[in-house]
């Protein structure tokens, strides 16, 4: 399987997600529904129109809302809404940039930082991507990310998150690479910096060779190597970034099996007009139940339908 041509951003949007354009699209039908909807705080019909339109039709829908009732979509889903199905449908209703955006600048905010859901976005987001994300931080809460980051975070983890936010792709040879990491291991205190040049600046096809032949050299996993090597958040933040780099799809499988339900609503809503359909297969070859299944065992009422309708169907 070619992993950059399934992840590809040039990629048409839908070929693997699980939420795919509405064939019968009436904005001004849906308008109607919705306004009806708020008014007797009917969450189920919320649920089945807006968990059933991609996010390009969510945003007609809230322009034809404003246009029609002169009031704000979104202001009314808060008003109607609460708990986590609020900050789901909320998720939705964001552009898939400014979403990654939101989930960043939640991530950093209040006391303590969740480094894991900055490794999630850092890692698994192209170069592209993420200059998108810096320009749209920067848009609409007047602040440079990477300050944002030298703020939260610090030593080498810094260095490893500063340099996921400013991906290159520089071409490099796979048994220098090999070589140079592998020589960075063989001292008492192991250089990071090597493994954070090269991890962060070559293609993922060509890391992949340089992963394969330090295992081979070492006779050990990548993640058994890193264990053994590395220790605290840098260890925390180069296994995971070696595991997309390996595959990202059970990676984020990974994070779906064992986390929380923000964690779980933040992947789904990100991924579902993307990959969904690929991390589903993951989810079920690394648990053995569906993702489908799974949902039904944690969540109920309507904010279980709004996660089944987003997942769409049973593998």
């Amino acid at each position: 399987m070619d992993h950059q041509y399934f992840k590809s951003y040039e990629m048409c949007w839908g070929t693997l997600g699980t939420v795919r354009p509405f064939s019968n699209f009436h904005p001004d039908r849906d308008v109607l529904e919705l306004q009806t909807a708020l008014e007797k705080k009917d969450s189920m019909t919320l649920v089945r129109i807006l968990a059933n339109r991609n996010n390009a039709q969510r945003q007609v829908i809230a322009k034809t809302f404003e246009e029609i009732t002169q009031k704000n979509l979104v202001a009314g889903l808060k008003k109607a809404l609460s708990g986590d199905l609020e900050s789901l449908m909320l998720g939705l209703m964001m552009p898939p940039v400014q979403y990654e955006v939101h989930r960043l600048q939640q991530a950093m905010a209040g006391i303590g930082t969740d480094e894991e859901i900055l490794l999630e976005i850092l890692c698994t987001r192209s170069a592209t991507q993420l200059q998108e994300i810096r320009d749209t931080y920067s848009n609409l809460y007047r602040k440079e990310l990477v300050k944002e980051l030298r703020a939260e975070t610090s030593g080498e983890f810094l260095n490893l998150v500063v340099a996921l936010l400013n991906k290159e792709d520089v071409t490099g040879s796979v048994q220098r690479d090999v070589e140079s990491l592998s020589a960075s291991l063989n001292v008492k205190r192991v250089n990071t910096r090597p493994w954070i040049d090269i991890l962060t600046s070559r293609d993922s096809r060509h890391l992949r060779k340089v992963l394969m032949g330090l295992e081979l050299e070492h006779g050990r996993r990548m993640d058994q190597i890193l264990e053994k090597k590395m220790t605290g958040d840098i260890q925390i933040g180069l296994k995971a970034l070696v595991q997309c780099i390996q595959n990202p799809y059970a990676y984020l499988a990974q994070r779906l099996a064992t986390t929380k339900t923000a964690v779980l609503q933040g992947i789904m809503v990100s991924r579902c007009e993307e990959d969904l359909l690929c991390i589903r297969a993951a989810y079920l070859k690394l648990t053995g139940t569906s993702l489908y299944t799974a949902l039904q065992k944690q969540f109920k009422g309507v904010h279980l339908q709004a996660l089944l309708t987003i997942c769409r169907s049973e593998d």
